[in-house]
């Protein structure tokens, strides 16, 4: 997949072992397939996020796993249960993967598509409050 690429973005990846590079890298070529508008950038320092008229995800390895957060306000559905944690949070949710994991790059790409289409109607907060 070929797109503009965030050399701050990379730096973060390839400093990771090699099996969180490799989900990394499936996340960041994910969310990117999905809109071809959406930008990576860095943000609180050194942690990946990808926007689009707003945060879509973040990455953030953790020992054991790397956490994808979903910037959606708890407001996209989660039909195939691949949400993980942050279910009472307010701003963000996560779907973690271990090691030896398979990302549900359908599940993913379509909250990702979700999370894109509320940005663009204003966002998640705008969206929250019309309901």
């Amino acid at each position: 997949m070929t797109y503009q690429k965030d050399p701050r973005v990379d730096v973060y990846i390839d400093a990771l072992p090699e099996w969180q590079q490799d989900i990394c890298q499936q996340v960041r070529d994910l969310v990117r397939a999905v809109d071809a508008d959406v930008v990576e950038t860095i943000k609180r320092r050194v942690q990946p996020y990808f926007v689009l008229e707003g945060n879509i995800c973040a990455l953030l390895a953790a020992k054991d796993h790397v956490n994808v957060f979903l910037y959606d306000g708890a407001i996209v559905p989660d039909p195939e249960g691949i949400i993980t944690g942050g279910q009472d949070n307010k701003t963000a949710r996560t779907v973690a993967v271990r090691q030896n994991e398979t990302i549900n790059t359908r599940a993913l790409s379509d909250i990702f598509r979700q999370i894109i289409a509320n940005n663009r109607a204003g966002g998640w907060r705008k969206i929250k409050q019309e309901k």
